[in-house]
């Protein structure tokens, strides 16, 4: 059997608080009682192979033997929850210890993120809304030269606030745009079949409590075996 030394990062302030350590155990294939236990499942493995069920004194071995097999899971699944579950409450200690400083971090960077977009679109809807009446000045200039032949007095232009640049570049670092495409459910029964997911988990639960029928899907009964080991 092999241990490990990990270190414990505390959960109230992992900034200023010092680690603490806890040992783990590693390698579980050299340990001599998981080992006994591969060579009990091979020895049942070959019996389960060589095993004929022809009677029911064969009925009696195999519910034996079935009996041993549950005992064995239950045994590999105790084994297995002490090995992972330390190093699962130490990577919970340290996602936690993380998660509370990623989380303000994230916050942090989606608001400036939303700032400068929010910014970049009010100065394009300015630019747009310039365009527009400069637009509308011509076309009334023009209309006017139709029907006088000059004009009152000289198109007055809007000026046009000039656009963000597509890069902003610091001593720090360079700030780029990019487009990507998006999407959301509009009306669920125009969406194609080939796009929809069955929901294997909600399924299962209503067929195992006993629904009757569900449009699209078969539902059949198979027989199965439950062992019960004696008290």
């Amino acid at each position: 059997m092999v241990w490990l030394e990990l270190s414990i990062v505390p959960k109230r302030n992992p900034m200023t608080e010092t680690a603490s350590t806890a040992m783990i155990r590693v390698s579980p294939g050299t340990d001599p009682a998981i080992i006994a236990l591969g060579e009990e499942i091979q020895r049942l493995a070959a019996w389960a192979e060589a095993l004929e069920v022809r009677d029911p004194e064969s009925v009696r071995r195999a519910t034996e033997d079935l009996v041993l097999l549950a005992g064995l899971k239950r045994a590999i699944e105790e084994r297995r929850k002490s090995y992972v579950g330390p190093i699962n409450e130490h990577l919970k200690a340290v996602n936690d210890a993380f998660k509370g400083m990623s989380g303000p971090l994230e916050a942090a960077d989606r608001t400036t993120r939303e700032k400068v977009l929010a910014y970049r679109r009010e100065l394009d809807q300015k630019a747009r809304e310039a365009e527009e009446i400069n637009r509308l000045r011509e076309e009334a200039a023009r209309r006017e030269m139709a029907l006088k032949g000059e004009l009152t007095e000289p198109v007055a232009y809007v000026e046009e606030s000039a656009p963000l640049p597509a890069h902003v570049r610091t001593q720090v670092g360079t700030l780029g745009t990019a487009t990507i495409r998006k999407w959301e459910v509009e009306d669920m029964t125009k969406v194609p079949i080939e796009y929809l997911m069955v929901d294997a988990s909600k399924i299962g639960r209503v067929v195992r409590a006993g629904i009757p029928s569900i449009p699209g899907i078969r539902i059949w009964e198979e027989e199965t075996l439950r062992v019960t080991p004696t008290p």
